[in-house]
Protein backbone atom coordinates (compact mmCIF):
# COMPACT_ATOMS: atom_id res chain seq x y z
CA UNK A 1 0.00 0.00 0.00
CA UNK A 2 3.27 2.39 0.35
CA UNK A 3 4.89 1.56 -2.82
CA UNK A 4 4.70 4.41 -5.20
CA UNK A 5 4.32 2.17 -8.21
CA UNK A 6 3.09 -1.40 -8.92
CA UNK A 7 5.76 -4.36 -8.83
CA UNK A 8 6.43 -6.35 -12.34
CA UNK A 9 5.06 -10.04 -12.43
CA UNK A 10 9.15 -10.98 -12.59
CA UNK A 11 9.53 -8.84 -9.60
CA UNK A 12 6.12 -10.86 -8.00
CA UNK A 13 7.23 -14.17 -9.11
CA UNK A 14 10.28 -14.01 -7.21
CA UNK A 15 9.40 -12.41 -4.46
CA UNK A 16 6.79 -15.49 -3.88
CA UNK A 17 10.16 -18.00 -4.62
CA UNK A 18 11.76 -15.79 -1.72
CA UNK A 19 8.61 -16.31 0.71
CA UNK A 20 8.64 -19.97 0.15
CA UNK A 21 12.09 -20.49 0.81
CA UNK A 22 11.85 -18.55 3.74
CA UNK A 23 9.03 -20.62 5.18
CA UNK A 24 10.82 -23.96 4.79
CA UNK A 25 12.83 -25.30 7.70
CA UNK A 26 16.14 -24.91 5.50
CA UNK A 27 18.24 -22.13 5.10
CA UNK A 28 17.87 -20.15 1.95
CA UNK A 29 20.43 -19.97 -0.18
CA UNK A 30 19.29 -18.18 -3.10
CA UNK A 31 20.73 -16.06 -6.44
CA UNK A 32 18.98 -12.66 -7.17
CA UNK A 33 19.82 -11.94 -10.96
CA UNK A 34 18.44 -9.09 -12.89
CA UNK A 35 19.93 -5.91 -14.65
CA UNK A 36 20.64 -2.40 -13.76
CA UNK A 37 17.28 -0.72 -12.70
CA UNK A 38 14.95 -4.53 -12.92
CA UNK A 39 14.00 -3.48 -9.64
CA UNK A 40 16.44 -6.17 -7.36
CA UNK A 41 16.28 -3.63 -4.14
CA UNK A 42 12.58 -3.72 -3.95
CA UNK A 43 12.40 -7.57 -4.08
CA UNK A 44 15.12 -7.32 -1.06
CA UNK A 45 13.07 -4.67 0.92
CA UNK A 46 9.82 -6.75 0.43
CA UNK A 47 12.62 -9.53 1.69
CA UNK A 48 13.35 -8.23 4.42
CA UNK A 49 9.72 -7.24 5.73
CA UNK A 50 9.07 -10.67 5.49
CA UNK A 51 11.77 -11.61 8.19
CA UNK A 52 10.54 -8.12 9.83
CA UNK A 53 6.46 -9.45 10.56
CA UNK A 54 8.17 -12.56 11.96
CA UNK A 55 10.35 -11.17 14.40
CA UNK A 56 13.95 -11.05 13.07
CA UNK A 57 16.22 -8.52 11.59
CA UNK A 58 18.07 -8.44 8.32
CA UNK A 59 21.03 -7.14 7.10
CA UNK A 60 22.07 -5.75 3.59
CA UNK A 61 25.95 -5.94 2.98
CA UNK A 62 27.83 -4.07 -0.18
CA UNK A 63 30.94 -3.94 -1.58
CA UNK A 64 31.53 0.01 -1.65
CA UNK A 65 30.31 2.99 0.84
CA UNK A 66 28.80 4.05 -2.41
CA UNK A 67 26.41 1.38 -3.32
CA UNK A 68 25.75 0.94 0.53
CA UNK A 69 24.91 4.68 0.74
CA UNK A 70 22.59 4.38 -2.22
CA UNK A 71 20.80 1.46 -0.55
CA UNK A 72 20.28 2.86 2.95
CA UNK A 73 18.76 6.28 1.04
CA UNK A 74 16.64 4.14 -1.16
CA UNK A 75 15.12 2.10 1.68
CA UNK A 76 14.86 4.62 3.89
CA UNK A 77 12.69 6.64 1.57
CA UNK A 78 10.82 3.19 1.20
CA UNK A 79 10.53 2.65 4.79
CA UNK A 80 9.64 6.00 5.93
CA UNK A 81 5.80 5.45 6.52
CA UNK A 82 6.55 2.14 7.72
CA UNK A 83 8.30 2.83 11.65
CA UNK A 84 11.15 0.70 10.83
CA UNK A 85 14.11 1.76 11.99
CA UNK A 86 17.25 1.26 9.32
CA UNK A 87 20.77 2.15 9.87
CA UNK A 88 24.05 2.19 8.17
CA UNK A 89 27.47 0.91 9.29
CA UNK A 90 30.66 1.47 6.84
CA UNK A 91 34.57 2.42 7.66
CA UNK A 92 33.33 5.92 8.25
CA UNK A 93 30.66 5.78 10.38
CA UNK A 94 31.70 7.65 13.65
CA UNK A 95 32.45 6.00 16.93
CA UNK A 96 29.46 7.66 19.06
CA UNK A 97 26.93 6.30 16.18
CA UNK A 98 28.89 3.09 16.17
CA UNK A 99 27.98 2.76 19.58
CA UNK A 100 24.10 3.19 18.91
CA UNK A 101 24.17 0.88 16.31
CA UNK A 102 25.89 -1.90 18.25
CA UNK A 103 23.45 -1.69 21.15
CA UNK A 104 20.14 -1.44 18.95
CA UNK A 105 21.43 -4.61 17.17
CA UNK A 106 21.79 -6.08 20.33
CA UNK A 107 18.49 -5.00 21.79
CA UNK A 108 16.49 -5.66 18.69
CA UNK A 109 14.95 -1.91 18.24
CA UNK A 110 17.48 -2.37 14.76
CA UNK A 111 15.52 -3.76 11.83
CA UNK A 112 17.52 -3.44 9.26
CA UNK A 113 21.42 -2.66 9.05
CA UNK A 114 23.06 -1.99 5.87
CA UNK A 115 26.90 -1.34 5.62
CA UNK A 116 30.19 -2.56 3.94
CA UNK A 117 32.61 -5.40 5.12
CA UNK A 118 32.12 -3.45 8.26
CA UNK A 119 29.11 -5.77 9.25
CA UNK A 120 32.14 -8.55 9.48
CA UNK A 121 33.55 -7.16 12.36
CA UNK A 122 33.44 -9.35 15.41
CA UNK A 123 31.88 -6.03 17.61
CA UNK A 124 28.71 -6.03 15.41
CA UNK A 125 26.27 -8.40 17.10
CA UNK A 126 22.59 -8.77 16.12
CA UNK A 127 19.79 -10.15 18.58
CA UNK A 128 18.65 -12.33 16.04
CA UNK A 129 19.60 -12.04 12.43
CA UNK A 130 16.94 -13.55 9.99
CA UNK A 131 17.68 -12.51 6.30
CA UNK A 132 21.31 -11.72 5.50
CA UNK A 133 21.12 -9.91 1.88
CA UNK A 134 25.26 -9.53 -0.19
CA UNK A 135 24.58 -7.46 -2.77
CA UNK A 136 27.50 -7.30 -5.93
CA UNK A 137 28.37 -11.13 -3.90
CA UNK A 138 31.37 -12.11 -6.46
CA UNK A 139 32.93 -9.28 -4.71
CA UNK A 140 33.39 -10.92 -1.83
CA UNK A 141 35.22 -13.85 -0.31
CA UNK A 142 33.78 -17.04 1.08
CA UNK A 143 35.56 -16.67 4.37
CA UNK A 144 33.84 -12.96 4.63
CA UNK A 145 30.19 -14.51 3.22
CA UNK A 146 30.31 -17.35 5.87
CA UNK A 147 31.62 -14.60 8.54
CA UNK A 148 27.84 -13.10 7.98
CA UNK A 149 26.50 -16.36 8.32
CA UNK A 150 27.72 -16.79 11.51
CA UNK A 151 26.14 -13.92 12.85
CA UNK A 152 23.43 -15.95 14.39
CA UNK A 153 23.19 -19.44 16.12
CA UNK A 154 21.19 -20.88 13.44
CA UNK A 155 22.41 -19.55 9.89
CA UNK A 156 20.13 -16.66 8.67
CA UNK A 157 18.62 -17.13 5.33
CA UNK A 158 20.91 -15.53 2.50
CA UNK A 159 20.18 -13.76 -0.55
CA UNK A 160 22.77 -12.53 -2.87
CA UNK A 161 22.25 -10.39 -5.62
CA UNK A 162 24.35 -9.36 -8.88
CA UNK A 163 23.41 -7.31 -11.64
CA UNK A 164 26.10 -9.56 -14.06
CA UNK A 165 24.32 -11.83 -16.10
CA UNK A 166 25.32 -15.69 -15.50
CA UNK A 167 23.87 -18.16 -18.02
CA UNK A 168 21.92 -20.70 -15.97
CA UNK A 169 24.19 -23.76 -17.06
CA UNK A 170 27.20 -21.76 -15.99
CA UNK A 171 25.70 -20.33 -12.69
CA UNK A 172 24.67 -23.77 -11.70
CA UNK A 173 28.33 -24.79 -12.00
CA UNK A 174 30.10 -21.53 -10.05
CA UNK A 175 27.44 -21.39 -7.47
CA UNK A 176 25.78 -25.01 -6.83
CA UNK A 177 24.55 -24.78 -3.65
CA UNK A 178 22.16 -21.54 -4.82
CA UNK A 179 18.77 -21.77 -5.97
CA UNK A 180 18.27 -18.71 -8.74
CA UNK A 181 15.76 -16.27 -9.35
CA UNK A 182 15.61 -14.24 -12.64
CA UNK A 183 14.08 -10.50 -12.76
CA UNK A 184 13.81 -11.02 -16.22
CA UNK A 185 11.23 -7.61 -16.75
CA UNK A 186 12.01 -3.94 -17.13
CA UNK A 187 10.01 -1.85 -14.93
CA UNK A 188 7.45 0.30 -17.57
CA UNK A 189 9.35 3.59 -18.56
CA UNK A 190 13.45 1.71 -18.35
CA UNK A 191 15.24 3.05 -21.16
CA UNK A 192 16.70 -0.53 -22.57
CA UNK A 193 20.11 -1.48 -20.90
CA UNK A 194 22.74 -2.10 -23.52
CA UNK A 195 25.95 -4.16 -23.61
CA UNK A 196 28.74 -3.84 -25.57
CA UNK A 197 32.30 -5.93 -26.16
CA UNK A 198 34.87 -3.37 -26.49
CA UNK A 199 38.15 -4.31 -28.56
Amino acid sequence: NHLPFDLTNAQKRVIKEIRNDMGNPAQMNRLLQGDVGSGKTIVAFMSMLLALDNGFQSCLMAPTEILANQHFVGLSELAKDLNINIKILTGSTKIAQRRIIHDELENGSLHILIGTHALLEDKVKFKNLGLAIIDEQHRFGVEQRSKLWQKNSIPPHILVMTATPIPRTLAMSLYGDLDISVIDELPPGRKPIQTVHRF
